[in-house]
């Protein structure tokens, strides 16, 4: 920029400001540096005698009180003595001399022996006074520091004397020796602050970009033009309060006059509060201030903060039509953030009853001061509501507001909308319903013209009315009230209003649709289940059922858990609990079709092992039944389904049980010792290729057998074998009381309080048949002997009161017994059991069963089967390790069980 003013940029003619600069700053350099040195020289000297006169007194008391030296003073020849220990105390301490004198400034010692026995050079008489003395004096070898210190005996009377001395020149050695580096480190400082000097004058030029004065009146000129011609207000107070500059902008928009430099800023006209800003100097950063109608921002900051002269510099910016569209902007935010909040806190549930009190409570506490929700009933049963809302009756679901005693309608309460108010039109039209002022009384009052009144008395003065719509059709009505708030609803309320009520809707429209879900696979999984137990003796069950809790599981809420007790031939029963994983109708259904194959499998009497080994082939057909149809949800199959089977044989009291994936069974014996059954664990139902096997118990009388699914101690607050711990306590505590006891006091203990699952429980405490109800004979291979068995049992049905059972008893049992004789092979046994029904039995060491055929008329044999099933009311064949065994029941009346 100085080329283009037509100046030279050489440095060397220092015309500008930066080579001005330089110059000055080496010069006050070199003269600091001089100074600096200087001050060091004679700071040095100083120091060195300091230091001479200090190392000489420490020398001399120290020798002076050292032990031993009085007596060697006192001595014959105290020379002898005290002559090598001086000189060894002179090498150590460093001084040129120590001298040990008599009271009359006779040496004793010195460096120099021949100056040993003559008069010490110094002033003894402040020694000889008992006080230390220094003195700076030419000696024989030169200018020096000496110190007398006096040798005192215990009575305080001076017997000698002592002098350490060290010439200056020893002590300022140190020192000089170090001018070479301090010289060194002086021209390296020179040097270095001469080049920073050079690099700040540099930056100086680059900034100033070489101008002379003449360029920077210029540069000022154009600044000061610039300054007044921006579109923000510039102030310059100085350190007195009074104000030094102003630019045009200021001007215009605090009103100041023309001559209104060098007033003070208390004096201008402002309003209190900014003149007390300017004239305090204080920092502000876009302070709000009205002056007069316009709204500025001032910033403030001090102008001596690096060095500049007292006073501030203020900045004024007009915010008038900026605050007025940030407000719009304000209210704009505010309403997009209560529609997020609303998202958040409004439906977090699936449940209708519950997404209206959260629109109520959320209504009333950000938008109004009261909120009521009104729903069709159908959708609070979770079915479709009619298209339109003409004639509909609503019922009150939410209230939410500041206070209870309101002439709102209650909860709970039926309402019928009168089509002809503008409420009972918007709901009908689906349009919302704007009241600013219920004082006028502008038709809605027709509702209920007495409610009307109490409500308006009550202090209720505005009123929004928006319909629930979902899918095109009316689910209810929200309204929102205003009492404690003094603004009424607006237009822009309304819209406000509006898009809160559809993002609700949308949820209570989706909580219906669940409830409906839900109610149905809860209809369909209630109707799967055993809905009473059956009439048996072999033992006392009680069960509980608990479904995944609405919301938490997955479809509907309802998962697959089943449980089953099923009476078995012989008087013995089985208990089966089941868990299909998963969720909804298709868990419901799938454990439906389960719990029909376990019924099926036990018909044909199998163990354990081997029931659970044909359920799981027919998953496993299952599951490629639905992989291979293709329809939306095949590919979940039934995979993952568990279940345990137990066979309890009250005529023994054996027990036989399996599982396949599931959970142990908790055995309580009589005793109170509660254990979980060691059953060798399967793979879940369908994995295939892994067999099962049977656990077998004795259970005495009185024993508890718990079956369970893991919903009952599994839960997301603890761990499963903290739940199994807790179930076997739990069962041990509770080991004394019956079955339905047992399971109030299990669900109490384990029962989460949402369950995620669904919970399944059996308590089965174990019953034993009396030997008196039980008879038994071992036949022979003897067709002689059928008469013998059917006298014994006749002799036994007499003895058990049951003659009228007698001839059908005795029919039945010589068919099956002559068939067992005439076709199978080994011990033939015969047993009858009394139970609710009278059981006969048939057992032989032959695997193959009797099949019931027509026989023709030219037939000898094939009618004996035929006759069996007519007089039983039931028959079958169950196969044993080691055979078979033929049955039949035969009713009993009541009062001969």
């Amino acid at each position: 920029m100085a080329a283009h003013y037509g100046r030279p940029r050489s440095v060397l003619r220092m015309r500008t400001v930066a080579g001005q600069v330089f110059l000055l700053q080496v010069a006050i350099v070199v003269l600091l540096v001089a100074a600096a040195v200087a001050a060091l020289f004679l700071q040095s000297r100083t120091d060195s005698e300091r230091e001479a006169r200090n190392r000489s007194v420490a020398v001399a008391e120290t020798f002076a009180n050292a032990p031993g030296i009085q007596q060697a003073l006192e001595s014959p020849n105290p020379t002898a003595v005290l002559q090598p220990r001086a000189e060894a105390a002179r090498k150590l301490s460093g001084v040129d001399f120590i001298v040990v004198l008599n009271t009359d400034g006779i040496r004793y010692t010195h460096p120099k022996p021949d100056r040993i026995g003559k008069k010490f050079v110094g002033n003894l008489q402040p020694a000889l006074a008992g006080e230390v003395t220094t003195e700076k004096i030419v000696g024989t070898i030169g200018p020096l520091v000496q110190a007398v210190v006096p040798v005192t005996a215990s009575d305080g009377k001076v017997v000698g004397m002592v002098s350490a001395g060290i010439t200056i020149e020893h002590v300022s050695g140190v020192v000089e020796d170090q001018f070479p580096l301090l010289f060194g480190a002086t021209g390296a400082v020179l040097l270095v602050t001469t080049g920073g000097t050079a690099l700040v004058s540099r930056r100086l030029r680059r900034q100033t970009h070489g101008l002379g004065p003449l360029e920077m009146t210029r540069m000022y000129e154009h600044h000061d033009a610039v300054l007044h011609a921006v579109r923000e207000g510039v102030l310059i107070v100085g350190g007195d309060g009074r104000l030094l500059l102003a630019n045009d902008e200021a001007r215009r928009l605090l009103d100041l006059p023309p001559d209104v430099e060098g007033a003070p800023v208390t004096e201008l006209g402002l309003d209190p509060l900014t003149a007390r800003l300017l004239a305090s100097g204080r920092k502000a950063t876009d302070e709000l201030h009205l002056v007069g109608d316009r709204l500025l921002a001032v910033n403030q900051r001090s102008t001596d903060q690096a060095g500049g002269p007292p006073g501030s510099v203020a900045t004024l910016r007009d915010t008038t039509e900026l605050q007025a569209l940030t407000g719009k902007a304000d209210v704009a935010r505010g309403r997009l953030k209560l529609l997020y909040d609303a998202g958040t806190e409004i439906g977090t549930t699936l449940d209708v009853v519950r997404t209206c009190e959260e629109l109520a409570e959320f209504a009333a506490a950000r938008f109004a001061d009261y909120a009521t929700v009104d729903l069709v009933e159908a959708v609070l049963r979770g079915e479709e509501p009619p298209v339109t809302g003409t004639g509909t009756d609503m019922r009150r679901t939410a209230f939410s507001g500041l206070h209870e005693d309101t002439a709102l309608y209650p909860l709970g309460r039926l309402i019928r909308f009168v089509p002809s108010t503008p409420l009972g039109f918007g709901i009908r039209m689906g349009e919302p319903v704007l009241e600013a002022d219920l004082s006028a009384y502008e038709g809605w009052q027709e509702q209920d013209p007495e409610r009307a009144r109490k409500l308006v008395e009550h202090g209720i003065h505005s009123m929004i009315a928006v319909p629930l719509r979902a899918r095109g059709v009316i689910l209810g009505v929200a309204m929102f009230w205003r009492s404690e708030k003094p603004e009424s609803f607006e237009e822009e309320d309304l819209s406000v209003a509006e898009e809160l009520v559809a993002r609700a809707a949308v949820s209570v429209d989706n909580a219906r649709r669940y409830t409906r879900e839900h109610t149905m696979a809860v209809t369909l999984q209630r109707s799967l289940l055993p809905r009473v137990l059956p009439e048996q003796n072999a033992i006392d069950v009680a069960y509980r059922y608990r479904p995944a809790q609405a919301g938490l599981g997955g479809l509907g809420g309802v998962g697959g858990d089943w449980f089953d007790i099923i009476p078995l031939p012989g008087a013995r029963v089985a208990l089966v609990v089941g868990d299909v994983v998963g969720h909804g109708l298709h868990a419901a259904a799938t454990m439906g079709r389960l719990r029909t194959a376990v019924h099926n499998f036990s018909t044909l009497d199998l163990p354990p092992d081997e029931l659970l080994w044909h359920l799981d082939e027919l998953v496993a057909r299952i599951d490629q039944d639905e992989a291979g149809d293709g329809s939306e949800g095949a590919d979940a199959g039934v995979t993952g389904a568990t279940c345990v089977y137990a066979i309890y044989d009250p005529v023994t009291g054996h027990c036989a049980m399996a599982r396949a994936g599931h959970l142990q069974p908790v055995v309580v014996h009589p005793d109170g010792t509660a254990v979980f059954a060691d059953v060798p664990g399967g793979p879940p139902l369908g994995l295939g290729g892994l067999p099962f096997e049977t656990l077998e118990l004795q259970l005495p009388e009185d024993s508890r057998l718990v079956l369970y699914t893991d919903g009952l101690v599994e839960d997301r607050d603890r761990d499963i074998d903290e739940g199994l711990t807790l179930l076997r306590h739990t069962l041990a505590d509770n080991a004394d009381r019956t079955p339905e006891e047992t399971c109030e006091a299990v669900l109490k203990a384990l029962l989460p309080e949402r369950p995620r699952d669904d919970i399944a429980l059996l308590v089965g405490r174990t019953r034993v048949l009396d030997s008196g109800r039980v008879a038994d004979w071992d036949v022979p291979p003897d067709p002689a002997a059928v008469r013998r068995v059917r006298a014994a049992v006749a002799r036994k049905l007499a003895e058990w009161e049951l003659d009228e059972e007698a001839f059908t008893t005795e029919l039945i049992l010589s068919e099956l017994v002559t068939n067992a004789i005439r076709y199978a092979t080994g011990p033939i046994r015969v047993r009858l059991i009394r139970d609710r029904s009278l059981i006969c039995e048939v057992s032989d060491h032959s695997s193959t069963s009797p099949h019931l055929r027509q026989a023709a008329t030219m037939d000898e044999g094939g009618r004996g089967l035929f006759l069996v099933a007519q007089f039983a009311d039931r028959w079958g064949t169950r196969y044993t390790p080691d055979g078979k065994v033929i049955w039949t029941e035969q009713p009993l009346a009541p009062d001969g069980a």
